[in-house]
């Protein structure tokens, strides 16, 4: 897969290394814990955590499939403290008419985090999820404080 004359960080494990590497040097991010392996020749696993100058902490876990170049699974949760604010996952819910538009991709949010689930368009398993993420936690920060 091709974006802007580049190949997908997706399609190996060195890219997506790179990728991830590159993706934690924000400034708002204190520390990152998260590292690509391999599990087999095609595929891998990014997993770990990123704290944030906001108190805010993300956790995340990916399954990458190098060799067609998607994520195959993920998860990614953020906290304040032990507090989850909210997380992403890909577990289909079809009867949930409201998610069909992002199908399988949600994201669960209070009230009833558990059952409280919104379309999340802009996750995706055809490219790199970590730089929206980043994004977001900044921003969530923002509107914290403007309360």
């Amino acid at each position: 897969m091709m974006t802007n004359n580049r190949i997908s960080p997706l399609n190996s494990l060195k890219e997506y290394s790179y990728f991830i590497s590159e993706s934690v040097k924000d400034v708002e991010i204190i520390i990152s814990t998260i590292r690509v392996w391999s599990t087999s020749p095609f595929t891998g696993i990014a997993e770990g955590e990123i704290i944030f100058k906001n108190g805010l902490r993300l956790r995340m876990r990916e399954e990458i499939d190098f060799d067609a170049g998607i994520i195959m699974s993920y998860g990614y949760e953020v906290y304040r403290g032990s507090e989850r604010l909210f997380w992403y996952d890909d577990f289909p819910h079809p009867k949930d008419p409201y998610l069909a538009v992002t199908m399988p991709h949600h994201k669960h949010i209070p009230p009833d985090i558990k059952h409280h689930r919104i379309p999340a368009p802009n996750i995706s398993f055809i490219r790199p999820n970590l730089s929206i993420l980043i994004k977001e936690i900044k921003e969530h920060s923002k509107e914290k404080i403007k309360l």
